[in-house]
């Protein structure tokens, strides 16, 4: 947490104000590790079993940074250099169509820069999000949380969050503590994980009364319309609390009440949950081996039976779930393209699902005769198209879905169908150059575990090739 203090952020790694501790409780029985690259230390490179030379895929990789990063501003780059603070060079990424900074984009932004060894690009993001999302009013019952989407300017799109950013944001923090070791203040990756998780699990109960701020000197958030009028919504109280369900050990949509209610299958990722299992904060870490294994049947029960399709929202029991705000939410749509990628992932690190093959089969299976070069980016569950748009990004995740799909003809399609892909440009590359470029590195085994000095010398080695 940063606070303001006669006009400087001090960085607290704690605040007993939230209600949580730091101290850490006597460890729990170690997790069944599996036998996916956790264990062995290595990772499937299917685009080199498409054919692909290692100088082909590391070019390609290369390429798509430096594209999304640091290429032309007006039609390639989402990530933009933002000046400087006391605590050095500040960036972000941004929503080029919607024209804001997202926790989402920022996070995903850092996991990229861990993969790739772009240390300077992490902590320039790091320092943004510090800088302008994270919320330090105590009058935000948000407090200790990442505003969700943010101007360019750094003023205030959301007085909330989602937790979709805090848990790329933790995951990476820890990857870069391993990979580069530690700073101070700012920099002390473990110590920043370990606050984030903290607070994500054991967040406070807390209500407040709108309008809200991020921080105590700010103006109060007031939320417009999209065609920028006053909503002239009147005073209302909000409550927010853990960004996770005690009970069904899961991942809610957001902390707030009411939203808290159902989770976001794309949110689940029990191949981040199986290292804080490990690596995180010691009292939690039975917690979050549960949450893994919970997520692995989620998956299952939040997906079509026939086209393996998942919904932007469901319940805690799979069913799909929509809501005031997006009765579209029942359906597979933007969020959901993640979540096969997400399955397979974790097949990939831990070997641990059963059922993660034939999920990735039946997916890939539905779009492959929907047309590998056409299908459409939204279906009803039950797979009726909802749009006419082939986006690059769905193409990505999907292609993703083949570390755990079934080797042969339909699995190569969607490999050969990403390498096909140009890296996107124009008014959707965000999304869907952030996806591309994870699945890049995803089908190459590029993305890895980055493992604390004390994992053993083999793995270790691995790793580093």
């Amino acid at each position: 947490m940063s606070l303001r203090v006669n006009g400087a952020r001090v960085v607290l790694l704690c605040a007993s104000v939230w209600g949580f501790a730091c101290a850490q409780a006597a460890t729990p029985p170690k997790p069944v590790d599996g036998n996916g690259a956790f264990v062995t230390g290595r990772y499937r490179n299917l685009l080199a079993d498409a054919g692909h030379s290692e100088q082909e895929i590391d070019g390609r990789i290369e390429a798509a940074f430096q594209q999304l990063f640091h290429g032309d501003p007006h039609t390639q780059a989402v990530y933009y250099a933002a000046g400087s603070n006391g605590n050095g060079p500040l960036a972000y990424v941004t929503d080029v169509a919607n024209h804001d900074v997202r926790t989402e984009g920022m996070s995903y932004g850092m996991m990229i820069a861990v993969q790739t060894n772009h240390k300077a690009e992490f902590d320039a993001l790091w320092n943004w999000a510090n800088t302008y999302m994270l919320i330090t009013d105590p009058k935000n019952p948000s407090v200790g949380y990442y505003a969700w989407s943010m101007n360019t300017d750094g003023t205030p799109r959301s007085d909330s969050a989602a937790p979709d950013g805090e848990e790329y944001f933790a995951m990476s923090l820890l990857f870069a503590a391993h990979r580069w070791g530690n700073g101070e203040g700012l920099y002390d990756y473990q110590a920043q994980a370990d606050r984030l998780l903290s607070v994500m699990r054991h967040h406070p109960v807390q209500t407040g009364t709108t309008p809200l701020r991020i921080h105590p000197d700010d103006p109060p958030y007031d939320p417009k319309r999209k065609d920028g009028q006053a909503n002239n919504i009147p005073p209302h109280q909000v409550t927010v609390g853990p960004m996770v369900n005690e009970e069904y050990a899961m991942i809610v949509f957001v902390p707030g009440f009411g939203a808290n209610e159902y989770s976001d299958p794309s949110y689940h990722l029990p191949a981040f949950y199986e290292l804080w299992a490990r690596w995180g904060p010691v009292k939690d870490r039975k917690f979050w081996a549960k949450a893994a294994e919970e997520s692995r049947r989620y998956f299952v029960r939040a997906t079509n039976p026939r086209t393996g399709l998942a919904p932007d929202y469901a319940n805690f029991d799979g069913s799909p779930r929509a809501t005031a705000w997006n009765a579209a939410a029942a359906n597979f749509s933007y969020d959901s393209w993640r979540t096969a990628s997400n399955w397979s992932v974790d097949q990939s690190w831990w070997g641990k699902n059963p059922e993660a093959q034939t999920l990735s089969d039946r997916i890939q299976r539905f779009l492959f005769d929907q047309g590998i070069h056409t299908f459409s980016d939204r279906y009803t569950l039950d797979g009726k198209p909802l749009s006419t748009r082939h986006s690059s990004g769905m193409v990505a995740t999907t292609a993703t879905a083949g570390l755990a799909a079934t080797d042969g003809p339909i699995q190569r399609a969607f490999l050969d169908e990403l390498w096909a892909t140009p890296v996107p440009s124009g008014q959707q590359r965000y999304y869907d150059g952030l996806l591309y470029m994870f699945s890049l590195l995803h089908t190459s085994g590029h993305f890895r575990i980055w493992m604390p000095s004390e994992a053993p010398t083999e793995i270790r080695n691995q790793q580093a090739h």
